[in-house]
C-alpha cells in the first residue's frame, strides 16, 4: 500500500515537472516572437513612411511631366514620367520588404502643389536631396541594426537612384534657366529592378546598381 502511495505521488512529481517545462517552453516561445516584433518596429515604420513618400513622389512627377508637357518643356515632361516610373518601382520594392517583415500597409498619398516647371524643379530637387542624404541613411542604419536585409537593399536602391534624380533636376533646371531645355536628353530608360534611371547618354548595357539587363528596362520617349 506504502509502495502503491509513493509510485503515485512519484508520477505526480514527474508530470508537474513537464508541465512546468513546457509551460516554460511555450512562454520563451512567446518571449521570442515579441523580441522580434519589437526589434523590427521601427524599420516596419520607416518602410511604411517610404512607401507613402515614394508612391506620392510617382504620383507628384506624373503631374510635374503634364505640366512641363503644357508649357512646351518636352524633355522635361519626358523626364519627369521616367522619375515618376522609378519611384513606382521604389514603392512597390519597399512593399515587398514590409510583407516579408510580417506587414501589409494601404498606402494614403501625401498632399502636394504643381506650381511651374521651374517650381517644380526646384521642389524636386530639395525633396530629392533631403531622401539621399538624410531619410534613407537614417532608415538604412536602423534597418541594419534590425537586421531587416530587404528593407536594407530596398532603401539602399532608393537612395542611389535618388542622388542620381538630383543631378538630373539640376541639370534640367540649368537648362530652364538658361533657356537650352530643348539641348536635354528626350529619351530616357528605368531598371525594372531597382529604379535606377538613365537617359540616352548615359543608358548602360546592365544597371550598375543591380546588374539588370539593359534589354528589360522601361523605355520613355
Amino acid at each position: 500500500m506504502k509502495k502503491t502511495l509513493l509510485n503515485s505521488f512519484m508520477m505526480i512529481v514527474v508530470i508537474a515537472i513537464m508541465s512546468s517545462c513546457g509551460n516554460s517552453n511555450k512562454t520563451n516561445e512567446n518571449k521570442t516572437t515579441t523580441d522580434s516584433t519589437k526589434k523590427t518596429v521601427k524599420t516596419v515604420d520607416n518602410l511604411k513612411a517610404a512607401i507613402t513618400g515614394e508612391s506620392t513622389a510617382s504620383a507628384k512627377y506624373a503631374a510635374f511631366a503634364t505640366k512641363a508637357k503644357e508649357e512646351g518643356f518636352i524633355q522635361i515632361s519626358k523626364m519627369f514620367e521616367a522619375t515618376s516610373k522609378a519611384e513606382s518601382i521604389h514603392a512597390e520594392n519597399h512593399k515587398k520588404a514590409l510583407e516579408d517583415l510580417g506587414e501589409k500597409f494601404d498606402v494614403k498619398l501625401d498632399a502636394f502643389e504643381v506650381k511651374t516647371t521651374k517650381e517644380n524643379l526646384e521642389a524636386s530637387i530639395k525633396g530629392e536631396t533631403h531622401e539621399f542624404e538624410a531619410m534613407y541613411p537614417e532608415f538604412i542604419k536602423q534597418g541594419e541594426t534590425d537586421q531587416a536585409t530587404k528593407a536594407v537593399k530596398s532603401f539602399k536602391w532608393a537612395m542611389d537612384t535618388e542622388k542620381k534624380h538630383k543631378d538630373m533636376y539640376q541639370k534640367a533646371l540649368d537648362a530652364l534657366n538658361a533657356k537650352k531645355d530643348k539641348s536635354l536628353p528626350a529619351e530616357y530608360f528605368v531598371c525594372p529592378k531597382c529604379g535606377y534611371t538613365y537617359d540616352k547618354k548615359d543608358v548602360q548595357e546592365n544597371c550598375e546598381i543591380c546588374d539588370t539587363e539593359k534589354s528589360k528596362y522601361f523605355v520613355i520617349k
